[in-house]
C-alpha cells in the first residue's frame, strides 16, 4: 500500500509536526507541502494525490473554498486550532477533523481511517461518526455536545440556552452565529429566539411546535418556512 499525501497549512510548525507523525507510517507517502491552497490547487491538476492534511484559516483561499473547488475529492483530514468549524466541515465530507496541536494518538487515529478504506476499495468512506459541536461552558471548558442530543437552542440576549436530551448548557454565544455552524437539513430556526432540531419535532399547531413536552412559538416570519420543512421530512 502506498498513499500519496501532501499538506496544506500557512503555518510551518504545522506543517513539521504533521511531516513528524508521518514518518511513522512507512505506507504514507508525503509528496508536497504548500503554505497557502493557490499553490495546492496547481499542483493537484498535474498530480493525483489520495490524502491532504487541510488548514481551514488561510490567506488567499480558505479551507472551506478549496474544498469546495474541487472536481475530484481525495480524502481530507482538515487541521485547525479552531474547534468551531467541525460541522460545517463534516456536511463537505471530510474524513476527520484534528484541532492543533495534534496529539500523536488522535493523529494515529485519523490514519487507521485512511487505512481502512484503502484496504477495501469498494467502500469509498468509512461509517460516519455522530456529528458533535464542541461549545465552551466556562473560560477553560469545552464541552463536546452531539447534535443528535440536542433538543432546542433558545437566545437569552448575549447568550444561550442549548437543552439536550439530558442536560442544559449556558453558553455565550448568539443565536444566529451558533445556528449558522449546525447542518441546516438537521435545525431550523423558528423564532427570533428559538433554533429546534427537526426531528425533536412532536407536532405543530398554529404557530407553535412541541418538542418534550414543552411549546414553543413560531415567529410570524418563519412559520410558512417552518411548516413546509416539517412537510418536506
Amino acid at each position: 500500500m502506498n498513499i500519496n499525501c501532501i499538506i496544506i497549512d500557512d503555518e510551518p510548525l504545522a506543517i513539521n509536526v504533521i511531516k513528524s507523525h508521518l514518518k511513522e507510517f512507512q505506507d504514507l507517502h508525503l509528496v508536497n507541502t504548500f503554505n497557502n491552497a493557490i499553490d495546492g490547487l496547481s499542483f493537484l491538476k498535474e498530480n493525483k494525490v489520495d490524502l491532504i492534511f487541510l488548514d481551514i484559516n488561510m490567506p488567499l483561499l480558505d479551507g472551506f473554498s478549496f474544498i469546495k473547488s474541487l472536481e475530484k475529492k481525495p480524502l481530507i483530514i482538515i487541521t485547525t486550532a479552531h474547534t468551531e468549524f467541525a460541522v460545517e466541515s463534516y456536511n463537505l465530507d471530510v474524513l476527520d477533523y484534528l484541532v492543533k496541536p495534534i496529539p500523536f494518538q488522535r493523529f494515529v487515529k485519523s490514519i487507521n481511517k485512511v487505512f481502512r478504506i484503502f484496504s477495501n476499495p469498494n467502500k469509498t468512506m468509512v461509517t460516519a461518526e455522530r456529528l458533535s459541536i464542541f461549545v465552551k461552558i466556562d473560560k477553560k471548558k469545552m464541552k463536546k455536545i452531539y447534535l443528535d442530543e440536542i433538543l432546542v437552542i433558545e437566545s437569552l440576549k448575549d447568550y444561550l440556552k442549548i437543552s439536550t436530551l439530558s442536560n442544559k448548557f449556558i453558553i455565550h454565544q448568539t443565536l444566529s452565529s451558533f445556528t449558522e455552524q449546525l447542518p441546516s437539513n438537521n435545525f431550523i430556526r423558528i423564532h427570533r429566539s428559538y433554533t429546534v432540531a427537526i426531528d425533536k419535532i412532536d407536532t405543530i399547531e398554529g404557530n407553535s411546535v412541541e418538542i418534550a413536552n414543552i411549546r414553543y412559538t413560531i415567529g410570524r416570519s418563519y412559520i410558512d418556512e417552518v411548516k413546509q420543512c416539517i412537510l418536506n421530512n
